[in-house]
């Protein structure tokens, strides 16, 4: 049985007004994850995702690597238990 998480993970460097959030909901549905992208005021992108613990964990890879849109400097992330309620990959 797959364990279900949500990941919360905060994107910085230059990931707004890129395309940075549309090419995350891209991928996280390419995954089959549920959730949102959105930016935050600070310049950062917020990313909230759910679904089996291995298919959070590649999209958090995917964040990581060097071909994302703008430049990713950083991303901190946290686990925790999926509250549900989202309905496919938002963008924010």
């Amino acid at each position: 049985m797959h364990e279900h998480v949500r990941l919360t993970a905060w994107v910085r460097g230059r990931v707004q007004e890129v395309g940075f959030r549309w090419w995350t909901r891209s991928r996280a549905l390419e995954i089959g994850l549920v959730g949102y992208a959105g930016n935050l005021g600070d310049g950062r992108v917020q990313v909230v995702a759910e679904g089996a613990r291995e298919r959070c964990e590649r999209l958090l890879e995917l964040l990581r690597e060097a071909d994302t849109p703008g430049r990713v400097d950083g991303v901190t992330e946290i686990w925790a238990a999926p509250r549900a309620g989202y309905e496919g990959f938002a963008v924010r």
